[in-house]
């Protein structure tokens, strides 16, 4: 929607579950002042598409496959910047939240609300409001930020498909005894026995 031609706001869609992106699709498109003119089931294919589409609103989800909803979000506000990004995920969680708004996401709202709020926050992030859920924004600043290291946080990544040790150190130009130094921290900073834990623990705090 511009200036110059105006019309309905623009909606890219990212969504990894079928029916419930075929289901938000129709829902917005019944919106008189909404197109959805895109849809993807990957992380990984959202840039691609939004530079080709050039969209006003990118409604992502946070996990997808190939690449998370959250890092596609920084990479749009480098490459369209004037794309709002609002986030709607089953994980309602603190720690996600505080890396939607570092990642620069105009919005945070989780999936079991009224599809008459969305298309309201879709209008209000368009018109540069910052539309987040108080409870969970007061949660997110109670919660205290991630304890995790950069490269910690890369490391229980490359551990979640369980991969091994000198499998992560391979993927990511470490040595294995670096692997498990950072290993051990992320474990022993995540309350946890294992790395497998450490990932669910890391994941359910929002810090993955």
């Amino acid at each position: 929607m511009t200036d110059d031609a105006p019309g309905p706001v623009r909606v890219l869609l990212a969504e990894d579950q079928g029916m419930m992106r075929g289901a938000l699709a129709l829902l917005l498109d019944l919106e008189d002042d909404m197109q959805v003119v895109a849809q993807v089931g990957a992380g990984d294919r959202i840039v691609t598409e939004a530079l080709a589409v050039r969209p006003d609103v990118a409604l992502l989800d946070i996990e997808l496959p190939g690449r998370s909803g959250l890092d596609a979000a920084a990479e749009l506000r480098e490459q369209l910047p004037q794309c709002r990004v609002l986030i709607l995920t089953t994980f309602g969680r603190p720690g996600y939240l505080r890396r939607a708004m570092e990642a620069g996401a105009a919005g945070f709202l989780v999936k079991d609300g009224p599809v008459e709020e969305l298309a309201g926050a879709i209008r209000r992030v368009l018109r540069g409001e910052r539309v987040i859920d108080p409870a969970l924004a007061a949660a997110a600043l109670s919660a205290g930020p991630s304890p995790l290291t950069p490269r910690e946080r890369d490391v229980l990544n490359a551990a979640a498909d369980g991969a091994t040790v000198a499998d992560i150190a391979g993927k990511l130009f470490l040595s294995e005894s670096t692997v498990r130094n950072y290993l051990s921290a992320a474990i022993g900073k995540t309350g946890t026995r294992n790395r497998m834990e450490a990932v669910r623990a890391a994941r359910q705090n929002g810090w993955l």
